[in-house]
């Protein structure tokens, strides 16, 4: 999980070093993420930018090239829990309660997928989380997912 990817707007405010660090070290404590070749490209206060690079065994359909699902949900979900743990107010650590995907189209095969997630919204329990995951056609969304994530408050 490296920055190799040019983060996709760079006006995006950054994180504080320890929130951007727990969420850094969050993912890369994931086995799942190494599997599947997730990448942190930015994690900022209440955002994160992850990438997915295109791979043929993600693939979910043979005949066509088009990414699984499931890896497009992995991707989401990540990036929201980053953004969650990068929240200014967050003391650390999350969990997914739940999560809403709607598949718009199938990510156009051989490129890299790109998740985007905002948490804008904390309770002390509970955070509230949107995203979406692009190609490189930018102006039309493969997925979008709303969630809520487990959430506590620092003191």
């Amino acid at each position: 999980m490296t920055e190799d990817i040019p983060r996709t707007d760079p006006n995006k405010p950054p994180a504080t070093d320890k929130a951007a660090k727990i969420a850094r070290q969050f993912m890369e404590a994931l086995p799942y993420a190494k599997a599947i070749g997730m990448q942190v490209i930015h994690v900022g206060a209440g955002t994160s930018e992850f990438a997915l690079p295109y791979r043929d065994d993600l693939v979910g359909d043979p005949d066509t090239g088009v990414l699984h699902g499931g890896a497009v949900s992995a991707l989401l979900d990540s990036a929201c829990g980053a953004a969650v743990i990068s929240h200014p107010d967050s003391a650390g650590g999350t969990a997914t309660l739940d999560l809403r995907i709607d598949y718009m189209r199938a990510a156009t095969p051989g490129q890299t997928l790109v998740g985007q997630a905002e948490c804008y919204h904390v309770t002390r329990s509970v955070a509230f989380v949107r995203a979406v995951a692009l190609d490189d056609d930018t102006d039309r969304p493969v997925a979008a997912a709303t969630g809520a994530f487990t959430f506590k408050m620092t003191s």
